[in-house]
């Protein structure tokens, strides 16, 4: 347990300070860009973003247990999606790729959860491909919109 808790305490220093240098670096050079060499890493920042892979990455604010599903805002730093199912057993994971593969008219195949899966914190990647980002970032303001 205490490996976990170590664990645990150093990935959120390590973000604390990434967030850190990416509002200094935003401060004096006023781009939103990152430049990173991994390939699971966005090559900008914000809500929707593509990797260097050709992915779609869509961080998700998620909010499990309520009635039903729906998107409640888009910010630059996730999408807020309230989820119809419980955090029990990966089943408000389920449901969020499910529902996200929806609202993005895709085939649940083509939405996979990258990261947080026992986070409200997440990662969907869609695939390379199947949508391109302009599309993507319509299809989840107007599902927003709709609620």
């Amino acid at each position: 347990m205490h490996g976990i808790r170590h664990l645990y305490r150093s990935f959120v220093s390590t973000a604390i300070m990434s967030s850190k240098k990416q509002a200094n670096s935003k401060k004096s050079s006023g781009k939103t860009t990152a430049t990173n060499t991994d390939n699971n890493k966005p090559a900008t920042v914000g809500a929707v973003s593509v990797n260097k892979a050709g992915e779609i990455v869509l961080r998700i604010h998620a909010k499990p247990g309520a009635k039903q599903n729906g998107i409640t805002d888009l910010s630059a730093e996730a999408i807020g999606v309230q989820i119809a199912a419980p955090p029990v057993d990966g089943e408000a994971n389920s449901e969020l790729v499910k529902y996200m593969s929806k609202v993005l008219q895709l085939r649940k195949s083509d939405v996979s959860l990258d990261r947080g899966s026992k986070s409200r914190e997440k990662v969907l990647l869609v695939g390379k491909n199947t949508i391109d980002i302009d599309r993507a970032t319509q299809l989840i303001k107007t599902e927003c919109e709709n609620g």
